[in-house]
């Protein structure tokens, strides 16, 4: 990954810097053919007041390029040398941009240049990115998560990934991709018969043919969501916040797990995460190299967004029914970050995104728990123990506008969370919010758990399970904060965009 210097990018005039200078040659005959392709397009991630990073894959060994500019003809354009693509990273490559100025949209541009001839460039592939701001202004952003799940891939006749155009059309500032951004498990067949007697043809690779165990197959899965022409022109013009959840990996998965799956011949859990991990980083234009994924991402004086790992240090699924407050989902580490986070943070909105649903009982087998609720309306025991203490100490330390959002659920609805009718009283009311699947089987509603007192004041869910994305019930939520009034406004919206629900919350009275 390469970073460039904010003294460069002020002499530039722009938010960009030079490593290098861009050779520009012309093409000889017979040497066009040694021209690299970029192949998957380009995408942005974890735009901050003054940081981005670019990503970008060719088909050879070469060197990524990238320009920037705040015109979108790239006129004075800042050139940064990136690094050399290679078969290490899967010929995948980041910039990572520093010195940015904080609130606007920037344009640029990536090409790859031939190691055999200097000058020898590829087409170049460009792109947009709104940075964040550092003083109070209009914010928007999307979310959403699971994509190509339970059989249901790319079928141009049905407007492939499309729900990701109807986002792009938002012109929102950034996606919060709440999980699942692959379905590593989840195999695909050439034709599905719908129920009314259609076909759902799908687009199939290699990769995308069984399940993923080696690396090169993990790689396939995020190289396959980029066929789509959709999900591409939505990724050039977008910067993305990623998190992950268990089908990056294997369904339902946690650390230390043995598979009892005959459709894998690797049943160590921890070897395929480590393969899934490495090409998720490799794929996803996430600002690390490996390692877990929390972090804290501020957009001026109104938002904080509080992206969680709850996977990585995640506890067994069982029956979720322990007392120990030690374990959980989120590890002793990111917890006291967290509830450190929301108590020093002086945004007035405090967003959680939490891959799992709080409230949203979510079984793994007869017995056993997936997410955080235990099923019952009682006292928090097992993983409910962890959000217990982390709303606790928010509450006790005066902490307010915090707001939930998650998918994983594979339907969309508002949950309104209030000790009046909880069973612990020891926590402000805050809303959680659940949009999905981008395109994947839609699924639902799923029971709640009484123990933090949720309501379910809006729900839009399937008549049956693994309603296809043909019949609807795909969603992404969409978030606009106001920058005069600090009020917030939540959209459920369908694949096409509509609003199928919205609520306006009021700037806290303390913020």
């Amino acid at each position: 990954m390469t970073s460039i210097d904010r003294r460069s990018l002020l002499r530039a005039g722009v938010a960009g810097g030079v490593l290098g200078v861009l050779p520009a040659g012309p093409v000889l005959a017979g040497w066009s053919a040694q021209r690299p392709v970029l192949t998957h397009g380009v995408q942005t991630g974890d735009a901050t007041a003054d940081t981005a990073v670019v990503w970008a894959r060719a088909d050879r060994p070469s060197r990524m390029w990238v320009e920037v500019s705040r015109r979108p003809d790239l006129r004075g354009a800042r050139r940064v040398r990136g690094p050399v693509l290679t078969p290490e990273t899967d010929f995948t490559g980041k910039v990572h941009l520093r010195g940015l100025p904080a609130g606007e949209k920037l344009h640029y541009r990536v090409r790859a240049e031939s190691l055999d001839r200097a000058g020898l460039l590829s087409e170049p592939l460009d792109g947009s990115f709104s940075t964040a701001p550092v003083r109070r202004q209009d914010i928007s952003f999307v979310w959403t998560g699971d994509v190509v799940g339970q059989g249901w891939g790319i079928d141009p006749a049905y407007g492939g990934l499309a729900l990701f155009e109807s986002m792009r059309r938002r012109r929102p500032d950034f996606l919060l991709h709440s999980g699942d951004t692959v379905y590593a498990d989840g195999p695909l067949v050439p034709a599905v018969p719908l129920p009314d007697g259609r076909i759902w043809r799908n687009l199939v690779t290699p990769e995308k043919s069984k399940v993923a165990e080696t690396l090169g197959e993990y790689r396939g899965q995020y190289a396959y969501n980029l066929l789509d022409d959709a999900y591409k022109a939505f990724a050039a013009e977008v910067p993305q916040v990623n998190q992950w959840d268990d089908h990056e990996v294997v369904n339902n998965w946690y650390p230390g797990e043995i598979l009892d799956d005959a459709r894998y011949t690797e049943k160590r859990v921890d070897v395929l995460a480590a393969r899934a991990h490495r090409a998720y980083h490799e794929w996803v234009p996430t600002p690390q190299r490996s390692g877990p994924v929390h972090r804290k991402i501020s957009y001026g004086p109104l938002l904080d967004v509080f992206v969680l790992d709850m996977r990585t240090f995640k506890d067994s699924n069982d029956g979720n029914t322990y007392a120990d407050p030690y374990r959980g989902l989120l590890g002793a580490e990111q917890r006291e970050w967290l509830i450190r986070g929301l108590r020093t943070s002086r945004a007035t909105w405090k967003v959680i995104a939490n891959d799992l649903p709080l409230g949203v009982v979510v079984p793994d087998g007869p017995a056993a728990q997936e997410g955080v609720a235990q099923g019952d309306p009682g006292a928090p025991l097992g993983r409910e123990l962890e959000f217990a203490r982390v709303l606790r100490a928010a509450h006790r330390a005066g902490v307010t506008g915090i707001v939930l959002l998650t998918a994983d659920v594979h339907y969309t609805a508002a949950h309104h969370y209030d000790p009046a009718r909880a069973a612990v009283q020891d926590f402000t009311p805050f809303w959680e919010f659940v949009s999905g699947p981008a395109h994947a089987g839609a699924f639902g509603p799923n029971a709640l758990d009484g123990t933090f007192g949720p309501e379910a004041v809006f729900v839009n869910a399937p008549p049956v399970a693994n309603t296809s994305p043909a019949d609807g019930f795909q969603h992404f939520g969409e978030v606009r904060i106001d920058g005069r009034t600090g009020a917030l406004r939540v959209d459920l919206r369908d694949r096409d965009g509509v609003s199928l629900w919205s609520t306006t919350l009021p700037k806290p009275r303390n913020n």
